[in-house]
Formats: structure tokens, C-alpha cells, sequence
């Protein structure tokens, strides 16, 4: 950090050079990525997604597509094997498939009874429309195409028998949030940037408030270089780019709030000018340096994974988290000498706050009694906090990735009334789930529905013979199954589907694809845990000269992410206070992409704070002994920072949870979530208490562990007599680590 530091303020005009080319750079990278976006969530390998890919690609609708599920209700008298009533209902849902370009399954081109209601006046249909758009996040993504039902009922009225109802439902036409226009980022990006600066002011209360935002300004741009030079062996999605500029604003100012609070400590101390910038360097860099690896090693796990758009966001994150780090070590430095010496002309002036100067040079009054009644009740602390955070994460157990059942959607409108008029009659809901199946030249497609129709849980299956059905040898066949398929008794009708069909024979459709992504996400997602323990493990141990201040760490953040899924289920499975905050009503199903990329998020984000706390706690042990003194002065030092570092990125997801598309709330939220939890919960309390509770232990790093990790040994030594700094008589939570 030495050799960087005498770089940069060595070669203060190179460097500004430097940084500006990396800007310019940054603003053609953004040009350059725009226009190249993948808006495609493409599960490449994936059987189910390879299936409605060869569905899509045949026939131009059906695969993924959800169907939508028009309910014919005939007038009295009348019953739908009528041969002048069938023909009719034949042009209707001829001019529904015209309109909307759609491949329909009916009574009328089947002649399948199991299309009639068990009172012969009610019938249905599935339209399977051509492709909507998938961009965004892989969720369930109700919703997609909600203006789709009025169309198709719009267009079959007119054909069918006078005194006739129609009413579309389908999971679309009942889902509960839905597309507001998708993620407006400007608006969201104005909020994030209004709060970092509502608190960078109450925290410098001068113009060095804008120190942080400069650096966020810089280091988003330059991430997009990073994202630029990976292109050409990665696919970057659209959704990497929108949510890069909310995720590196948060990062990027909490890395300079570290450093500019650090130096303005040094100067408080009496180390003035380009001094004060080596001191903070020497310590908070390597904070930062630190953090980086291991927001790093949490996005690892979204690299690794076989899914593009998931890959695309985990570059996305270490670009952007690399960037902020960069930009926090060169840049910063730069403003930090040119503020130092405008401090001292100030000074030399006799206009410097010595009041002000008192404040920076002492531990933060609020946060230091924080600590010292965590560290005095540590025990019933660890007891209470954990016991909060262990039934959170029991509750975890209970996270439903599957798609969302009617019972939990919409129970108004014309997609609840279709529904209910549909299981009036007799006919199961879980036709709203039905799926296709592709069949290959060479293979019997008759033979294929016989064997799917005596399959357990199989309500019907589809298999008309014109050319929406059958084109190059090929055919496409419907299986309407008895539960729907985001239940337990659904899938296993699914599973028991692509173990009947023979080989050759593609099993397709929404719940189908969405199965696959989460057996081949989460299987492996045990052994990419315990490497990612393991490399931590190592990077902390050498940062911290410690083997169980690691390992406690790694135990506390599984503990939070734990706990993290489990207010999720609360708030969007059990629907507690959502509709209230956030205004809207939740459908029961978490997102299947919701834990890991959570994971990998907070993994870093709360390891950053971890580091920043910790760092300083090891900090003020070697220099008193006392294990007591160091978390009291510790957490006071830090403590304010960690508080507002993380309410800014708390600020930034929260923007994002509010309105929009209901996958990118849930995601956003549990980010959100996440933070606080993380700072109030684990970093306030749970972290000092357990410290305090291990006391001498937490610095035990023997020789033979220190020559493996090549570091100095911390022998087990006698606890120095508590000493606590004393703060500075001042209002509670005014004062910290530069205002930290």
C-alpha cells in the first residue's frame, strides 16, 4: 500500500491523467456496450430450456410461453358437441390464434372431450401466443403479457353463439404485480445519489461531502471498461447494466467514506498534508484492498454458475466493486493532499474548527456506549440477537422457488372469474400450467400422447394434426395436467412425464424450464459454499493473524444470509406488511433466482463491514492488549461509518423495491433487507458480543498456521487491563471516525 500511495502523490499529474483518460474511456465503453445488451435469459444446456427452445424455434410460440386459457360459458340450451355450436367455437379460436399469431388447442380441433366442462356448456382452449419479451430477472415473471387476455376474448365474441361468455384466465391474467415500465433507473439512480448526499452532509457537514460522490462518478464508468474488455467472452445482459450504476454508487462511496474518515482522524491526530494521506492509506487501504476480495469471492458463485444472465451480473458486481476500489486508492488520495492542504492554510489562518479536530481525534460517544454495554451483557446480547437471527433462518426453510398457484394470485377480475368458472365445470386448475412436448421426426407422435395419457397425474393430452401441430416431421404435443405445476404433486407429474416420453422426445414448457434452472443451480450450490468458506477462511486469517476471528465471521455471515431468506418468506411468501410498504400484493414464490444472487451480493457486502470492524478491532488490540478495549474503541471508531455506509446502500436497493417489476422488488428488497439486517443485528451487536466473548482466543494464530499463511504468529497472551479512550463530552452520535 506504501509503494501505491508514494505513487500516486509522486506522480499527481499522471495519475490525473490517468484517471481522466479511464473516464473518457469509461463513457465509450458505455456507448460501445449499449447497443451489443443481451436481452435474453438463455439457460444454455438446460433440457427443459433446450426443448422450448427447439418448440420456439419450429413452430414461433408455445415452449416457455405460458398459455393463455379462454372459458366459453354457451347459453342455456346449448351444448358445445353440437356440430353447429363446435364449428363455431372452432372460428373463435381460430380468430383469437389470427389475431395474436398463436397456436391454439380446443374441443373444436381435438374433439377431446376432456376440453368440456361436466355441464356441456362449458369449454376451453389454450392459446399459446408467439414470444414476449424476456428480459429482466428470471423469476416467475407473472405478468409478462397481461393485455393479451382482453385481446383474445375481443376477438373470439363475435363467432360464438349469441348469449355466449367468454372469459380469458391463465397465471398471467391472474398474476399480482405486473410490468409498471419496467426499472426506471434514472429516477431510481436520482433517489439512491439524493440519500448518499442527505447523509455524506450529515456526516462531513462541509464540501468534502462530495469527496465520495466524485469517486462513485468516476469508478461507475470506468467499471464499464472492465464489462467492455470481458464481452467478447461473455454475453452482458441488459439487466448487468442496469443495475450496475445502483450497485456501484452504494460501493464506491462506502470505499471513500472508509478512506476520508481515516484521514480525517490522521488529521485530527496532528499528522498533517500528504502524511495524513500515507497514515489512512497504510490502514483503511488496506481495508478496502481487502473487502474488494472478498466482495469478490462472493461473486465468484454467480460466475461460476452455467446461467448467462446470472454470470452476467457477477462480472458486473467485481467489475464495478474492482473499479471502486481502483479509483478509492488513486484518485481519492489526490483530493484527500489537496484538501489536506487547504486545511492548512485554514490553519495557518487561524479558521480551523479545533472544536471539530477534538471530535475527529476520539471514538464516537454514541457507538463506544453501544459497545461498552454490548461488551458488559455480551452473553445475554449474543443470546437475544441470535436467537432473532436462528428463527429467521429456520423460517428459510420454507422458501417456495416454484411458480406461483392460482390460490395465491389475483382473486379478482376476469382471469379469477374465468378460473373459477372453469373448476365450477369440473376441469382442473392445473390446465392453467399444461406444457408442451416436442417430437422428432422418426417418432410416433400418437404413440408418444397414448403413452402421456396413462401417465399418473395427466389430465389430458393434445395432439391435433394440422399444420400448427405438425411441421417437418416433427410434432408438438400439449399435456394438460391434473396439478399445477408450481406444486409438489405438479412437478412430480413433470418428473414422471420426461421418464415416460422416449429418447429423442423433448419435454418443454415454463415450470418444466424453471425445475431444471433450480436443480442445476442449487445442487452444486453446498460444495461452492464450502470452497468459498474455505478461500475466505484464508484471506481473513491473513488479514486478521487470527484462526477463529475467520471462522466466526464466515459462521456470522451464513448465519445473516440465513436469516435474510427467511424475512423474505415472511414478507413475500407469508405477505406480512408487503402490500402496506410496498404496495404490492405478494404471490406466494420467491424467485428462483432470488437466493443465489442474494448470497452473493451480501456475501461480499457484509464481509466488507466485517473487515472494516474488525480490521479496527485488531488495530486496537495491538495496541493495548486488552480484547475489551479494542471492540469498545473498535466499534466506536467504526461503528458510525458501518451505520452510514450501509443506510446508503440500504437507500439504493430500496429504491429499487419500490414499484416496477415484482421479480426486481423481491430481489431488490431482500438486498435491502440484507444490509440492515447485517448492520443492526450482526455488525452492531453479535460481532462485538462474540469478540468480547472469546476474548483472548480471538488473536490466536500459532506458529505453524502463520509460517502456512506467511504471516506473523499471535501467541496466546495475557489480557492487558481494560482502558477504554475516553470520547469528548459532545451530543449523542455527533461524533466517530470522522463522523464515523
Amino acid at each position: 500500500m506504501e509503494k501505491i500511495c508514494d505513487f500516486v502523490l509522486g506522480r499527481k499529474r499522471l495519475v490525473r491523467m490517468l484517471v481522466i483518460l479511464m473516464l473518457l474511456a469509461g463513457g465509450a465503453a458505455i456507448g460501445l456496450l449499449i447497443p451489443n445488451m443481451d436481452e435474453r435469459n438463455a439457460y444454455p444446456g438446460l433440457p427443459g430450456y433446450e426443448a422450448n427452445q427447439r418448440i420456439m424455434k419450429t413452430y414461433g410460440n408455445g415452449g416457455y410461453e405460458r398459455p393463455f386459457v379462454p372459458v366459453v360459458t354457451l347459453p342455456e340450451g346449448q351444448r358445445a358437441e353440437d356440430p353447429e355450436t363446435k364449428a363455431a367455437l372452432g372460428r373463435a379460436f381460430d380468430d383469437a390464434a389470427e389475431k395474436v399469431d398463436a397456436r391454439v388447442a380446443s374441443y373444436a380441433n381435438t374433439s377431446d372431450e376432456a376440453f368440456l366442462g361436466d355441464d356441456g356448456r362449458t369449454t376451453f382452449g389454450l392459446v399459446f401466443s408467439g414470444p414476449v419479451e424476456q428480459g429482466g430477472l428470471p423469476g416467475s415473471a407473472l405478468g409478462e403479457a397481461p393485455e393479451l387476455g382482453p385481446v383474445i376474448a375481443d376477438a373470439m365474441r363475435d363467432a360464438l353463439p349469441p348469449g355466449s361468455e367468454v372469459q380469458v384466465t391463465g397465471l398471467d391474467s391472474l398474476a399480482t404485480g405486473s410490468d409498471q415500465g419496467g426499472l426506471n433507473v434514472p429516477v431510481k439512480l436520482l433517489v439512491t445519489i439524493g440519500a448518499a448526499i442527505a447523509v455524506l452532509m450529515y456526516v462531513f457537514r462541509s464540501a468534502l461531502a462530495f469527496v465520495p460522490l466524485l469517486t462513485a462518478f468516476v469508478a461507475v464508468p470506468v467499471s464499464f471498461v472492465g464489462l467492455l474488455a470481458v464481452s467478447p467472452f461473455i454475453s452482458i445482459h441488459e439487466t448487468t447494466v442496469i443495475m450496475l450504476p445502483l450497485f456501484g454508487v452504494g460501493i464506491a462511496i462506502d470505499y471513500a467514506l472508509i478512506l476520508v474518515t481515516r484521514w480525517r482522524e490522521e488529521e485530527a491526530k496532528g499528522h498533517h498534508g500528504d502524511d495524513a494521506v500515507r497514515r489512512a492509506m497504510a490502514t483503511s487501504g488496506h481495508a478496502i484492498v481487502f473487502s474488494a476480495g472478498a466482495v469478490a469471492i462472493g461473486l465468484v458463485t454467480m460466475v461460476l454458475l452455467p446461467i448467462p444472465l446470472i454470470r452476467s451480473l457477477g462480472v458486473g458486481g467485481m467489475m464495478v466493486t474492482a473499479a471502486s476500489a481502483l479509483v478509492s486508492l488513486t484518485l481519492l488520495p489526490l483530493l484527500l493532499s489537496s484538501s489536506g492542504r487547504r486545511l492548512q492554510r485554514r490553519r495557518a489562518a487561524g479558521r480551523a474548527d479545533s472544536a471539530g479536530l477534538r471530535r475527529e481525534a476520539s471514538a464516537g460517544r454514541f457507538w463506544t456506549g453501544v459497545a461498552r454495554n454490548v461488551v458488559r451483557f455480551r452473553w445475554l446480547t449474543a443470546a437475544a440477537s441470535g436467537a432473532v437471527l436462528l428463527a429467521l433462518s429456520v423460517t428459510a426453510f420454507g422458501l417456495n422457488l416454484s411458480v406461483p398457484t392460482t390460490d395465491r394470485l389475483s382473486d379478482s377480475g376476469a382471469g379469477r372469474a374465468g378460473l373459477t368458472s372453469l373448476t365450477d365445470s369440473g376441469v382442473p386448475s392445473g390446465t392453467l400450467t399444461s406444457f408442451d412436448v416436442y417430437v422428432p421426426d422418426g417418432t410416433d407422435p400418437a404413440a408418444v400422447a397414448d403413452t402421456l395419457r396413462a401417465t399418473d397425474g395427466v389430465y389430458a393430452v393434445a395432439a391435433p394434426q394440422d399444420g400448427e401441430w405438425r411441421r417437418d416431421g416433427s410434432a408438438v404435443l400439449t399435456v394438460l395436467p391434473s396439478d399445477e405445476g408450481g406444486s409438489s404433486a405438479g412437478e412430480d407429474t413433470i418428473a414422471r412425464v420426461v421418464d415416460a416420453v422416449p429418447d429423442g422426445t423433448l419435454v418443454g414448457g415454463n415450470v418444466t424450464q424453471q425445475i431444471d434452472y433450480v436443480d442445476v443451480t442449487y445442487s452444486a450450490f453446498p460444495w461452492m459454499l464450502a470452497v468459498l468458506s474455505l478461500v475466505t477462511f484464508v484471506m481473513l486469517a491473513r488479514a486478521f493473524r487470527s484462526l477463529l476471528l475467520p471462522l466466526k465471521a464466515i459462521l456470522l455471515n451464513l448465519l445473516s444470509l440465513g436469516a435474510v431468506l427467511g424475512a423474505m418468506v415472511v414478507l413475500w411468501q407469508w405477505g406480512w406488511g408487503t402490500e402496506a410498504v410496498l404496495g404490492i400484493q405478494p404471490d406466494g414464490s420467491i424467485g428462483t433466482f432470488v437466493p443465489v444472487t442474494i448470497f452473493a451480493f451480501l456475501y461480499g457486502l457484509s464481509m466488507d463491514y466485517e473487515v472494516f470492524i474488525l480490521s479496527r478491532i485488531r488495530e486496537e488490540y495491538d495496541r493495548t492488549g486488552s480484547t475489551r478495549t479494542a471492540v469498545v474503541n473498535g466499534v466506536g471508531r467504526t461503528g458510525r461509518l458501518v451505520t452510514c455506509a450501509a443506510l446508503i446502500l440500504f437507500c439504493s436497493f430500496a429504491s429499487m423495491a419500490a414499484g416496477g417489476e415484482l421479480d426486481v422488488s423481491i430481489f431488490a428488497s431482500g438486498i435491502a433487507l440484507g444490509i440492515l439486517i447485517d448492520a443492526t443485528l450482526i455488525r452492531g451487536l453479535l460481532v462485538p458480543a462474540t469478540v468480547a466473548m472469546m476474548g483472548k482466543w480471538n488473536w490466536w494464530l500459532p506458529a505453524w498456521a502463520a509460517r502456512v499463511l506467511r504471516v506473523a504468529p499471535s501467541p496466546v497472551r495475557a489480557e492487558a487491563a481494560a482502558h477504554e479512550q475516553p470520547a469528548d463530552p459532545e451530543p449523542v452520535g455527533m461524533a466517530g471516525t470522522g463522523r464515523g
